[in-house]
């Protein structure tokens, strides 16, 4: 695999084989998804510590229409959803990126079977979808601490100021 951002963008069945292979290598696989519109301090951050739970990690981006659909706003998402996972696939610590359509990640989830499941503490284990799921594989679920004052959503508002 060459060093190219666009090569760590995968399909799900690409993503299976490689889960595979880190699997039979020993790998801890960490997981993560959101949509990552703007990139920004808040969101290098809960990656970068996200990708300490593991050797590997996995970064699902939601699709453009499913974007859509999480009540962001018609303006969201500003970046396309291949601009967005390139920008993800270029952080170091980033192992794969998939694209997903549907409103949650869980069958991604349920089929990559990660190690460690990772979201913000803006949500609790109760809420973070694929939690149950991971903790009935003997996974991990995990919390970050976000950066305070970081988000798209602030960000556009600040620019339409």
């Amino acid at each position: 695999m060459s060093n190219r951002t666009e090569n760590k963008i995968v399909t799900l069945t690409e993503a299976i084989e490689i889960r595979k292979a880190w699997k039979s290598a020993g790998d801890k696989v960490v997981f993560t998804n959101g949509c990552f519109d703007i990139l920004h301090l808040g969101h290098v951050d809960y990656l970068e510590k996200s990708s300490e739970f593991g050797t590997q990690m996995i970064v699902a981006i939601n699709s453009d229409a499913s974007v859509r659909t999480l009540e962001k706003g018609v303006e969201r998402p500003v970046n396309s959803e291949y601009a967005r996972a390139r920008l993800i696939a270029a952080l170091g610590f980033v192992s794969l990126v998939i694209i997903f359509g549907e409103s949650t990640p869980l069958e991604l989830i349920e089929t990559l079977t990660p190690d460690v499941l990772v979201k913000g503490d803006d949500y609790t284990i109760e809420t973070i979808v694929g939690a149950k799921e991971v903790l009935a594989t003997g996974g991990e679920v995990k919390t970050i601490a976000l950066v305070p004052d970081y988000s798209t959503t602030q960000i556009i508002q600040k620019l339409k100021q």
